[in-house]
C-alpha cells in the first residue's frame, strides 16, 4: 500500500480499525489472475501477539485451493468521500478523494472441523453484540441435522498476519482554513460516507476547530 508519512497510522491504530470494521476483501493469487470475495472476519491474539484474522468462506469457493500457498492480502476499507477543489480556501487545489483503509497480509490455512464450530460462533457474536439489547443468535438455536450441514457447505480459514499497512487520508497536510472548510462542506452533504469523514476530520485535528466552539459557548447568554 502507498501511504505517504502525514496519512500512516500506527499500527495499534489500523488494527484497531480492522477489528472495528470487521469486513473486508480477501485477496489470492491462483498463479495466473487474483481471485477474491469479501467477507467478515475477527481478530484474536497469538501468545507472541502476532494478529490473526479468522473468516470463511463457500466450500466451493476458488480460495480454498489457495490456503496453505502463497500470502494473502485481506483488504478492510471504511468511510470514504469525494472533495471538490471548489470547497477550499486557498486557490490552485485540486480534487481529491479522503478514505481510510488498511491493508493485512500473510500466508492463510484451513481450520479443523472442531475449530470451524468455535470460529462460527466467535464471528457471530461479534457482531450480535453489536444488536444488543436484541438477545443475541447462537449456533444452538439450529436443529443438529442443520448445523452440521452448514458447517459442510463452508471452509474455516486463518491468516497469520505478518504485515500491517494502513492509510487513513483526511487531508491533515492541509492549513487549518483548507482543512476546516472541506470539513464543513463535507459535513453538509447528504451522502452518509461523506458526513463520516467530516467526522473523522474533527477527531483528527480538534485545534481546529476550537476557536469555532469557544466562540459558541461565548454566544451563550
Amino acid at each position: 500500500m502507498y501511504t505517504p508519512p502525514v496519512f500512516k497510522p500506527d499500527r495499534a491504530a489500523s488494527l484497531a480499525f480492522a477489528e472495528a470494521r470487521g469486513f473486508g476483501i480477501a485477496c489470492a493469487w491462483d498463479g495466473a489472475k487474483p481471485v477474491a470475495s469479501a467477507l467478515p472476519f475477527y481478530l484474536v491474539y497469538a501468545d507472541d501477539g502476532t494478529p490473526r484474522a479468522l473468516f470463511h468462506v463457500a466450500r466451493h469457493n476458488p480460495l480454498v485451493k489457495l490456503a496453505g500457498g502463497r500470502p494473502w492480502l485481506l483488504a478492510i476499507n471504511g468511510a470514504d468521500a469525494y472533495v471538490s477543489a471548489d470547497w477550499y480556501v486557498s486557490p490552485d487545489q485540486v480534487p481529491t478523494w479522503l478514505y481510510q483503509a488498511v491493508h493485512l497480509t500473510g500466508p492463510v490455512r484451513a481450520l479443523s472441523g472442531q475449530e470451524l464450530a468455535g470460529h462460527i460462533d466467535a464471528l457471530s457474536a461479534k457482531f450480535e453484540n453489536r444488536l444488543l439489547p436484541k438477545r443475541p443468535w447462537t449456533s444452538g438455536k439450529m436443529t443438529a441435522a442443520r448445523l452440521d450441514a452448514m458447517k459442510k457447505a463452508i471452509v474455516g480459514l486463518e491468516m497469520m498476519v505478518e504485515e500491517v499497512e494502513g492509510s487513513f487520508k483526511l487531508n491533515q497536510h492541509k492549513s487549518e482554513t483548507d482543512f476546516a472548510a472541506v470539513a464543513g462542506a463535507l459535513a453538509a452533504q447528504r451522502d452518509a460516507g461523506a458526513q463520516e469523514i467530516a467526522h473523522l476530520m474533527r477527531q483528527v485535528r480538534p485545534d481546529v476547530f476550537a476557536t469555532e466552539s469557544n466562540e459558541l459557548e461565548g454566544s451563550v447568554p
